[in-house]
């Protein structure tokens, strides 16, 4: 692991994806079967998936949902959001964090210099992380408290 924290290191490698011509009641489909808010939108190259865009379960309620639209006639390149936002690999977690906080977002695409698909960081991910970290610092404030009792005793 690097000294400074990156976005691989703590991407979720397992991302479940979907083409742009995927019926859009196949993808709400899917994100129920695979218990995800979200599909990271890949166009498949020789390369690797290289990522397009982002579809979230808001995505489908605000603009099919909440416009009485038929989710049946649409695809997810109908619905997905077209800004591509995404976050580099050897993007450090602040970078993360302010994309996140400027774009409004809580899920970021982390791909490879040429777009192609490495993770995904979701705020829940970043959240863990920083627990992590919390609960070691504690764990030393106790340690420490340990220590000082029994040289004092």
């Amino acid at each position: 692991m690097h000294e400074k924290m990156l976005a691989r290191d703590i991407c979720n490698r397992i991302v479940v994806v979907a083409e742009r011509g995927l019926s859009l009641v196949k993808a709400a489909q899917l994100m129920r079967k695979r218990h995800v808010g979200s599909l990271v939108v890949v166009d498949e190259t020789g390369a690797g998936p290289l990522v397009v865009g982002l579809l979230t379960d808001r995505d489908i309620v605000v603009a099919v949902v909440a416009n009485e639209l038929n989710p049946a006639q649409l695809t997810v390149g109908d619905v997905m959001g077209h800004e591509l936002i995404s976050a580099l690999e050897d993007d450090s977690i602040k970078d993360l964090l302010a994309t996140m906080r400027r774009k409004g977002i809580r899920r970021l695409p982390v791909v490879k210099p040429q777009g192609v698909l490495v993770g995904l960081v979701t705020m829940d991910d970043v959240l863990s992380l920083m627990s992590e970290q919390m609960r070691e610092m504690a764990a030393v404030i106790e340690t420490e408290s340990l220590r000082e009792q029994r040289e004092r005793t």
